[in-house]
């Protein structure tokens, strides 16, 4: 009885250690000259798979990266381009279209012009400005099988408004080929979730308050939403990456049908959409459309959902977000 007795204590043991929940694990590091953090429950560190999969990605889209696929294209070398840049590039000609061409990937030439872009600021004038639009445009650029044809070789691709989200479902793609269902991949501020965070709730990401800061040290949050189903969260905004010169404040997002610095009243745009990529390209095609455009394009495309701060003509913030995204606000 004794025997029995132990046998039976020791199956219960055995049992209970079985329900244990697997432990989380965080991930952090640089990638694309931004910081990532990753949080993930799996019953052992997934390191080694992470950092494989964001430098292959390194060498697909980084366009700082001289041997990457898009830098080997922008010089106009002949390469085959893979599946992350052929998916990235397609889901960029269709927010193009959505857009009337106010996300446009071949506007890198005008990027660098202001200066932020891979390549060093000029002098700007009307002149240059109009010599560079004769070869921007995504109408100019396809893909022929798998290589990028341009109908001008001075043409240049530039993904950062799109390829940190699409890293971000790369990475969780990778996570789930491991087994994972809880997860969040955080790509500068790009986000992919799944499942729950360690305390079994939803997972819950910030909006930040639009302050000027090219710094990034101010992080003071608006609002909180919550994700409880796969998605991914985008948010652009111009009060990071700008410079002030004789006066004039110059925003990074740039208005590809006129070559300057777009001047719509939007502060930020924050997108959620069934995948990152999708999130991270319509959140800059709504800065550089505005409030009102946006939202029109936003009625025809059901996938996202939108939450837009913008300073109306007394200068005072206001907020327009759809009923989707009202829904996942809660409280800080």
């Amino acid at each position: 009885m004794r025997i029995a007795l132990i046998y039976t204590l020791v199956c219960a043991f055995l049992c209970i250690s079985c329900k244990q929940p697997k432990p989380y694990y965080e991930e952090s590091g640089t990638v694309f000259h931004t910081i990532y953090h990753i949080k993930y429950q799996s019953d052992k560190y997934l390191t080694s798979e992470i950092d494989h999969t964001l430098q292959e990605f390194n060498l697909s889209l980084n366009p700082f990266n001289p041997n990457s696929i898009l830098a080997k294209v922008n010089r106009n070398e002949d390469v085959e381009v893979d599946e992350w840049f052929k998916t990235v590039f397609l889901k960029s000609m269709e927010v193009s279209e959505h857009s009337g061409g106010m996300f446009d990937v071949t506007a890198a030439p005008l990027i660098n012009l202001w200066g932020f872009g891979f390549e060093r600021k000029d002098s700007v004038s009307q002149q240059i400005v109009d010599s560079m639009k004769t070869f921007v445009g995504y109408r100019k650029i396809r893909l022929d099988g798998n290589r990028v044809v341009k109908d001008d070789p001075r043409m240049m691709l530039n993904f950062s408004a799109i390829a940190k989200g699409y890293a971000c479902d790369i990475v969780a793609a990778t996570l789930e080929r491991e087994g994972v269902t809880n997860y969040m991949v955080d790509i500068g501020g790009e986000v992919t979730v799944k499942g729950v965070n360690s305390r079994g709730d939803c997972w819950r990401i910030g909006i930040n308050k639009p302050e000027d800061d090219t710094t990034g040290l101010k992080n003071q949050i608006g609002e909180i939403v919550q994700l409880c189903r796969p998605c991914g969260l985008a948010t652009s905004g111009n009060y990071r990456n700008f410079y002030v010169k004789d006066g004039k404040k110059y925003a990074h997002t740039i208005n590809p049908l006129t070559g300057y610095p777009s001047e719509q009243t939007i502060l930020s745009a924050t997108i959620v959409a069934s995948d990152c990529m999708t999130a991270d390209a319509y959140a800059t095609a709504f800065m550089a459309m505005g409030v009102d455009a946006a939202c029109r394009m936003a009625e025809q495309i059901p996938e996202i959902e939108y939450y837009l701060i913008y300073t109306n003509n007394d200068n005072e913030l206001q907020v327009k977000c759809s009923d989707g995204l009202k829904k996942m606000v809660t409280h800080l």
